[in-house]
């Protein structure tokens, strides 16, 4: 994983690991790796994953047992409520970037209309 420089390391590491849970990578309820694994595969301190993992589980999104680890909660409102909060970002960073393009709120629509219909040619 490649991290900006402009955002802090462990909220990329949240995103990272919602993206994951939303698209079904880790299911609600599974265990998630562990803080080591983790910090392992994303070439990160120990401590960066687990700060990661804190603020997830405030949110509730993960839950811990003691003893066993990190778990995706099972409360599919929220897993669906997460998913509508990363689509909606996805939305504002594409509105924001067509603005500095000079593209005017007013034609999104037509200009993604157009560009998925080339697409599918």
């Amino acid at each position: 994983m490649e991290f900006k420089d402009n955002i802090p390391i462990y909220l990329q590491i949240e995103q990272y690991l919602y993206r994951q849970i939303t698209l079904g990578k880790m299911k609600a309820g599974e265990k998630i790796p562990s803080v080591r694994k983790l910090a392992l595969e994303l070439t990160v301190n120990v401590n960066t994953v687990q700060r990661a993992l804190q603020q997830m589980n405030d949110q509730g999104i993960l839950y811990t047992k003691r003893g066993e680890g990190n778990f995706v909660t099972e409360d599919i409102e929220l897993l669906a409520k997460t998913k509508q909060t990363l689509i909606d970002n996805q939305l504002d960073e594409f509105v924001q970037n067509m603005a500095k393009l000079g593209v005017e709120r007013d034609s999104l629509v037509t200009v993604l209309e157009k560009y998925l219909k080339e697409s599918e040619e």
